[in-house]
């Protein structure tokens, strides 16, 4: 059924990701209209945005032309869902605190549709406290989804949280509006890295970042599951709509998950092998040429020790990351720790902390490979399949 949707475009160099946003729309049979801030003329134009809509673009509050019959509160009637993409630092504030001093802000007020706020803006205002403030409040009004942002490269230069996610990540936002299919499910996601201690300084982990952990527990909340995200050290937001838990260790992931398996157990993270066996209760000197020698013992193994358990097993799901013979290892690993279902990929292909990735899910009674895609579309087509894996049992 195709949808009215709203679009209000702030001023942000990620403006120029909503055309290829309206042709999706568009394919798809919704139809789109369009309202710009002062400051978004300066990133993308009103000609462009009317060319892929097919629409007029509206940017002024008070237009002779449309208030004759009261335009802006018509548009607000007329949406189904309002998308305010790319939402800037300087509108969050505005919609945070029912400031109406443009016509994106002021059809905010006035709508009773879905609204979807897209923030979008250098990773450090971002992070600022003023920031992250107003974004908790827009999640938690009724009928608010406030999207995630991605990680990586900025225009400015700098790397981090901030960025505005594909077209294709903010169409499935969307879509999946009336798509609760993960609803009442209990879902537990491990994510990130492990740290184990050296001393009071030093410690061992891996090149983990946890955004394929961190996709797939935002994508499942959207789609309605009560979400426990049990997070090793990452410089990630914690999704909207998602309980997090911080741990360090191997062994503080495991008393977590323990405590929290939930229906569906998918362990994405990347847990340390091994731990130092005695870490130094003070910084260890060095010891002229002669080197540090360490014993290591094996840490235990999260995932085989929630599909070993006797009562409330969940429905356990493990990653493979490996470098080669990436199926073959995948089935063994599957087979060997008792997992329903497993999903393999290379990490010899620049995985770790990219923001797209390709997998193939290996089961009792079949393989699916999935293409390189970004990080947020992959988890989707993820949790589709597990689900349905998950149905047949």
């Amino acid at each position: 059924m195709a949808q009215n949707i709203l679009i209000g475009i702030s001023g942000g160099i990620a403006a120029y990701k909503i055309p290829q946003l309206i042709r999706l729309l568009k394919k798809q049979g919704d139809n789109v209209r369009i309202v710009m801030s002062e400051h978004a003329h300066e990133f993308v134009t009103a000609t462009t945005l009317q060319a892929v809509s097919g629409e007029a673009v509206r940017d002024a509050l008070f237009d002779p032309a449309a208030e004759q019959g009261m335009g802006h509160i018509e548009l607000a009637r007329w949406a189904d869902a309002y998308l305010i993409a790319p939402a800037s630092a300087n509108t969050l504030g505005k919609l945070a605190h029912g400031i109406a001093d443009n016509l994106l802000t002021t059809l905010y007020l006035a709508t009773s549709a879905r609204v979807y706020i897209a923030p979008a803006m250098n990773c450090h205002m971002f992070a600022h406290p003023a920031v992250q403030a107003n974004l908790a409040t827009l999640a938690a009004r009724p009928n608010h989804t406030v999207i995630p942002s991605d990680s990586g490269a900025q225009a400015c230069g700098d790397v981090g949280a901030g960025r505005l996610p594909e077209p294709e990540t903010l169409l499935q936002y969307l879509n999946y509006a009336e798509t609760q299919d993960w609803r009442d499910i209990r879902l537990t996601v491990t994510a990130g890295p492990t740290r184990e201690a050296i001393d009071p300084v030093r410690y061992l982990t891996n090149h983990s970042s946890g955004k394929m952990g961190y996709a797939l527990a935002a994508a499942a909340a959207r789609r309605g599951a009560d979400v426990t995200l049990i997070s090793g050290p990452t410089a990630l937001p914690c999704p909207t709509g998602v309980t997090r838990l911080d741990i360090t260790s191997a062994a503080d992931m495991l008393a977590a998950s323990l405590a929290h398996p939930g229906d569906v157990f998918i362990a994405a993270a990347a847990v340390a092998d091994y731990r130092v066996a005695q870490p130094a209760a003070h910084k260890q000197k060095k010891q002229g040429d002669s080197g540090l020698t360490l014993q290591l013992v094996q840490n235990p193994d999260i995932v085989a020790t929630i599909a070993a358990l006797r009562e409330n097993r969940p429905y356990t799901v493990g990653f493979a990351a490996e470098t080669d013979n990436v199926l073959a290892y995948a089935r063994d690993k599957r087979a060997r720790k008792n997992l329903d279902l497993i999903i393999a990929n290379d990490v010899s292909r620049d995985v770790f902390g990219a923001d797209d990735n390709a997998a193939t899910l290996i089961a009792a009674d079949g393989e699916t490979t999935l293409p390189r895609q970004a990080k947020t579309t992959l988890a989707d087509s993820l949790l589709t399949h597990i689900l349905s894996h998950w149905k047949k049992t």
